[in-house]
């Protein structure tokens, strides 16, 4: 991909046998294999251990991916749906323990699975690497959805409410508004232009059919 700026792709893409494939496999089987016996047993250990091997391991592959110039536009797909799986397992693992945060957690998986797989896999419509990149493409859809303050919130924000809060009314409000947020970049991303890849040294996110929707 010489001369093409980063986070645009230029056709080619690396094997899928690599370090960071490796790792989202290995913390989705683990996060099952300990999801699925806290859904059984209604452990608050091993839900808890589910979720922060979720967590911790999506971090870790997405960082190893960047630092070992892995990134191929397979493993964000890859990533992106395993988070999904992962994600409802915990969501399941979480409703015998909270019963009366049954609805947060049920629109939580719907949102998830269904209207943010959708605006996740968007990304396919361009040639850039994976969501990490769609500041390329439209600024504010990639701050509300995939800065690092926007992933931890969207995800995050949820289980802690869900945990702490004295009412569900407050995780549903939360999980509400987090799905109107990604409703309305989704109808932002279907009104985006597709876009070629800028030469190299140009800004990214001012090219071809993507300079209206970034501004």
């Amino acid at each position: 991909m010489d001369g093409t700026p980063h986070g645009w792709v230029d056709g080619t893409e690396g094997g899928i046998a690599n370090v960071p494939n490796l790792i989202t496999t290995i913390r989705t089987v683990v996060a099952v294999c300990l999801g699925v016996p806290a859904i059984v047993t209604g452990s608050a250990a091993l839900t808890g251990a589910a979720i922060a091997c979720y967590w911790i391991g999506d971090m870790l592959d997405g960082l190893v991916a960047r630092r070992m110039r892995q990134e191929t536009r397979f493993g964000a797909v890859y990533d992106i749906v395993c988070d999904r799986v992962c994600s409802v397992v915990a969501a399941a693992a979480l409703v015998p323990l909270l019963p009366s945060m049954a609805l947060p957690l049920g629109i939580f998986v719907v949102q998830f699975v269904l209207v943010d797989l959708l605006l996740s896999l968007a990304f396919l419509r361009w040639p850039v690497l994976s969501p990490n990149y769609f500041y390329l493409i439209h600024k504010q859809v990639f701050r509300f959805n995939w800065s690092p303050l926007a992933k931890a919130v969207n995800t995050g924000g949820l289980v802690i409410l869900v945990v702490i809060a004295p009412s569900p009314i407050y995780p549903v409000v939360f999980a509400l508004a987090v799905t109107t947020v990604k409703i309305a970049s989704l109808v932002a991303v279907a009104r985006i232009p597709p876009a070629r890849i800028p030469p190299a040294g140009a800004p990214g996110a001012e090219v071809s059919g993507v300079r209206a929707a970034t501004s």
